[in-house]
């Protein structure tokens, strides 16, 4: 069946992408406003979009209202933001900081949450996620109204110990992380890595008959 995005209203486009393009990875933002306030949003419109420089995408829609969130605002404000990822048992808290709050209000201080400033950033570091990216903005792309596009290059990854299996060669154990991702519908999540499978890449040169190889 075929969805013509032109005859769609917002919330039915959101839909079929939401529902289709699954599992979706979890930011969970941590920035900081002017006055000082700090903010914890977690969004599932995001993914890893280059290593050389190392930069990730994030789509940050609307509130209903239509205005900026605070997530948007505090990254065009002050140019940095910290990306984390989310294990299932951090998964209640990421829930609590999806609230609807009013701008001002510590979503990280409501979920009782841990943090340590940001070796690069300086902003608050949930210590307790398995994965943690300090971010600077190299890119606020309006998209739609108070829609907005943010890449940011990654300038340091915190890693749980327990996943690292050799810094050195940057080798993890990913599963060892307990990742959740984002599934269709209100409130439907995936545990990442419980069914995986595994398929080589293919090499064009093994697929060459004996005779064109030589």
């Amino acid at each position: 069946m075929e969805f013509d995005f032109a005859t769609l209203d917002t919330a039915h486009r959101y839909k079929v992408l939401a529902s289709t393009v699954v599992p979706r990875p979890i930011a969970w933002v941590t920035s900081r406003a002017p006055d000082g306030t700090a903010n914890a949003a977690p969004y599932s419109f995001f993914n890893v979009m280059g290593s050389n420089p190392p930069v990730v995408a994030l789509g940050i829609l609307a509130r209903p209202d239509g205005t900026l969130k605070d997530t948007a605002a505090n990254i065009v404000a002050g140019g940095a933001f910290i990306v984390h990822l989310v294990s299932e048992a951090l998964a209640p808290a990421m829930n609590l900081t999806c609230i609807d709050a009013p701008p001002g209000v510590d979503e990280i201080a409501l979920a009782g949450l841990a943090t340590s400033p940001g070796t690069k950033t300086g902003l608050p570091r949930l210590v307790d996620a398995p994965v943690a990216f300090e971010c600077v903005s190299r890119a606020a792309i309006a998209t739609g109204p108070s829609q907005m596009l943010v890449v940011g290059e990654v300038l340091a990854a915190h890693v749980r110990d327990d996943a690292v299996l050799d810094a050195g060669r940057c080798h993890f154990a990913t599963e060892r992380l307990g990742l959740v991702a984002r599934m269709h519908g209100a409130g439907w999540y995936d545990r990442a890595g419980t069914d995986m499978f595994q398929l080589d890449r293919p090499v064009w040169a093994d697929r060459l008959l004996p005779e064109t190889a030589s």
